[in-house]
């Protein structure tokens, strides 16, 4: 099956032949805790887990946010596919340029034991919404540099107080939809 890996450290994009089976994603890894994102059309990112408490370089594949290595495979509903992407629309997509905001946030959430892509739900307007702490992150990184102080000096209290970061990215993200009023 046609695929691609992404090396966090070169960007490089290699294509890749890989048989898919059960545990082929895991092994890619030598993980068995993997991150399914779902961002590029008709095709599965596959990352480590454990990216974030490793360290591991942070990048974008369009605007998702990725940490280290990734793994990209065609997909149709349930079904693993061929990649359709070209290798150089691929790597026209891998952008390397981090923020300064991302990079601190980043650095203080890697001692936690947070998932960025793992989803809560928040009641905003009587709507029941799903985020992750990667779109409180996006969406903070778009504000002014006074905001993304608050933020991270924030963050470092609720830390420091024994709030967990899922806590508190719940009540950034509830007031990140009250701003956007």
């Amino acid at each position: 099956m046609k695929a691609f890996s992404i090396s966090a450290t070169t960007k490089e994009v290699k294509e890749l032949n890989i048989e898919m089976q059960a545990n082929s994603v895991y092994t890619f890894f030598s993980s068995i805790l993997i991150d399914e994102l779902e961002s590029l059309n008709k095709h599965m990112i596959y990352s480590d887990a454990n990216a974030l408490s490793e360290k591991k370089t942070a990048y974008f594949i369009g605007e998702q946010l990725v940490l280290g290595e990734a793994l990209v495979i065609g997909k149709e509903e349930f079904t693993d596919l061929d990649a359709t992407i070209t290798q150089e629309e691929l790597k026209s997509l891998v952008v390397s340029d981090v923020s300064d905001f991302y990079k601190n946030v980043l650095e203080i959430l890697s001692s936690t034991s947070i998932n960025l892509y793992r989803q809560f739900r928040i009641i905003h307007n009587n709507e029941n919404l799903v985020l992750n702490t990667e779109w409180v992150l996006y969406t903070f990184n778009m504000a002014d540099q006074r905001t993304k102080e608050y933020f991270v000096n924030e963050l470092k209290i609720a830390l420091q107080a024994s709030q967990t970061p899922e806590e508190f990215m719940q009540k950034m993200a509830k007031l990140a939809l009250n701003a956007a009023k």
